[in-house]
């Protein structure tokens, strides 16, 4: 076990490199299942929750090669259609498998998912759309058990759901018959998947919409192109909150400012300024930061995934900042940590108040999820002292080479061993 020890600093100046999206290269990833040919992809990031992947495919007979940020990938040699419990345990994500194995081979078993401890993500919209589908759904022994011959079917899903709709979208490629999904996710992650399975040859409808018409293959394996993840949105974000919250001019690169305009609108009302040009993004020092008001929704609102990070930022903030946590229960996890070093937050709920302008000090604080484990890194960076975050492991299921990237910046950052 490691653990990050960081000093606080007053500025930072110079510029992070972006890495692919994690949440766009998982889906990705398991897309190959629909694939005739080898499946080549780049712009991953080498993160723990990409490489746990890589192992359930190789369980399930997969061949694959991944370095230097590229993978090929060949599931013609698939052998088996369980994806085990001490691999799926691991990392929710896993199972987005379902939907593409049983489209391709009329059977799979996909053990229960583990992954971040925040809410129930309950897995139930994508059972009830698979049966609608013509599913048959049994949960056996912490198995989701699935079979049947997967038909088209007009797919309404009580609330958005990224994986459930990346699941859907991955079982209608293959089945018969047109599949219309309403109230779709329109995230870039799931934006670009719908692109690449539609450059891959299937009829896809509505890309970028909330309403999504598949036109199945019946059994016909996609013929893949190459693939570059998108950058990482959430990345991006938290770097550009290490700027601001030690109100520094820093400047992420290889960041697609348009799938960011929520977040950078947030900045912006703070007091920040900021430059987009091409793939750049620059974050520009406030004269005064001002508080802010924030509620997550589905996107293009303001991602849940940087809510942990804003509220790091709110304590440098002037004033009361409010936020309306409205995606997941128990995502305040954080909160206590940041109790520890000083910070005044009250919790009604799903929401937060948090008094700014308060000093931070440094302390030993745990991280308990990998947005809240962001969080205390941006708050240790605005404490006096050196502060100590434990249980890194959350970090390093989604952020690639953290410490590498922060020490460019000025940061005094260093991983050591409990």
């Amino acid at each position: 076990m490691y653990y990050l020890e960081i000093e606080g600093t007053n500025s930072l100046n110079g510029y992070v490199e972006i890495s692919g999206a994690k949440n766009a290269a998982l889906p990705l990833i398991v897309s190959s299942i629909l694939a005739k040919n080898e499946v080549n992809i780049k712009n991953i990031p080498n993160v723990a929750d990409i490489n746990t992947l890589f192992l359930l495919l190789k369980n399930l007979g997969a061949n694959f090669s991944f370095e230097n940020h590229e993978a090929k990938i060949d599931t013609s040699t698939l052998n088996s259609t369980k994806a085990k419990y001490d691999i799926v345990r691991k990392m929710r994500a896993s199972i987005l498998t379902l939907g593409p194995l049983l489209a391709r081979f009329k059977e799979c078993e996909v053990s229960l998912p583990g992954g971040c401890a925040i809410g129930q993500r309950p897995i139930d919209l994508h059972l009830l759309a698979l049966e609608k589908m013509g599913a048959n759904i049994a949960i056996k022994q912490g198995y989701v058990v699935a079979s049947g011959e997967l038909k088209g079917a007009e797919i309404v899903f009580d609330k958005i759901t990224v994986t459930g709709s990346e699941n859907i979208i991955m079982a209608a490629a293959l089945a018969k018959g047109k599949t219309r999904i309403i109230n779709a996710a329109k995230e870039p992650e799931v934006v670009q998947l719908c692109e690449v399975l539609k450059e891959a040859g299937l009829d896809i409808k509505g890309i970028g919409s909330d309403e999504l018409e598949i036109y199945g293959t019946d059994g016909e394996l996609l013929d893949f192109k190459e693939i570059s993840v998108i950058p990482d949105r959430i990345e991006a974000g938290t770097y550009l909150c290490a700027g601001a919250i030690t109100n520094s001019k820093i400047t992420v690169k290889k960041a697609k400012h348009e799938h960011l305009n929520a977040v950078l609108a947030k900045f912006q009302q703070m007091g920040f300024g900021i430059q987009t040009k091409d793939d750049e993004i620059t974050i520009i020092p406030a004269k005064k930061i001002q508080a802010v008001e924030i509620l997550t929704s589905e996107y293009p609102g303001f991602p849940t995934d940087m809510q942990a990070q804003f509220m790091a930022l709110a304590l440098k903030a002037e004033g009361t900042s409010i936020i309306d946590e409205r995606l997941f229960e128990n995502r305040f996890m954080h909160v206590s940590e940041l109790l520890r070093m000083g910070a005044d937050i009250r919790l009604n709920g799903h929401i937060a108040t948090i008094n700014g302008a308060k000093e931070l000090n440094a302390a030993d604080v745990m991280a308990t999820d990998l947005r809240a484990s962001s969080a205390l890194i941006l708050a240790a960076l605005a404490a006096k002292g050196t502060s100590r975050v434990h249980r890194i492991y959350h970090l390093d299921r989604g952020y690639e080479r953290l410490e590498e990237k922060l020490k460019s910046l000025g940061v005094n950052i260093k991983r050591l061993e409990e």
